[in-house]
């Protein structure tokens, strides 16, 4: 082979593999997406309810010390039986032969029990802004600022509750 030609080869073979990065990239987020969707819907099937999308909220990190970040997503299910009950779940989704497995779940809020914020994974934790219930906080608005964090251990989503703002209401 002539040196321009495989230059040219070379040239080609890095132009492909910028070029597909970027749809290989978009078709697993899809395919992330899809995994996601499908978990989540058939729990709120079960519960005969449905997510409330717009709150769904997602990071990744390493949960397992094993150097591959999982994906932890925070979804809400609504409307369970016709109620107006909510309840936010945390789900962990790992990585097995390059696709999205869901892993496990925990119920971690929802009405009257308190509201969560996913904020980050760090130092293998998951954390998340919490609003708690005052003494005279209605059913709908929780507003006691706090923060919890969970850890992954083995296949259980286990809380290390952090204290509490003392904030004074009225």
């Amino acid at each position: 082979m002539k040196k321009t030609d495989f230059f040219i080869t070379l040239v080609t073979i890095f132009v492909l593999v910028v070029l597909l990065s970027p749809v290989v990239t978009i078709a697993r987020r899809d395919d992330d997406t899809a995994a996601i969707d499908a978990y989540i819907s058939q729990q709120a099937r079960r519960e005969r309810g449905e997510e409330y999308r717009e709150a769904r909220k997602g990071v990744t990190g390493d949960l397992t010390h094993d150097g591959v970040p999982e994906t932890v997503v925070l979804y809400t299910i609504e409307g369970q039986h016709g109620s107006n009950l909510h309840i936010q779940y945390l789900a962990v989704f790992v990585r097995r032969e390059g696709k999205l497995t869901p892993l496990t779940h925990a119920d971690v809020g929802g009405k009257s029990a308190r509201g969560v914020e996913l904020t980050s994974i760090e130092e293998n934790s998951i954390l998340l802004d919490t609003l708690d219930y005052g003494p005279k906080d209605a059913a709908c608005c929780p507003s006691v600022k706090g923060k919890t964090r969970y850890i992954l251990s083995g296949r259980m989503l286990r809380e290390q509750k952090q204290k509490s703002s003392h904030a004074q209401h009225d």
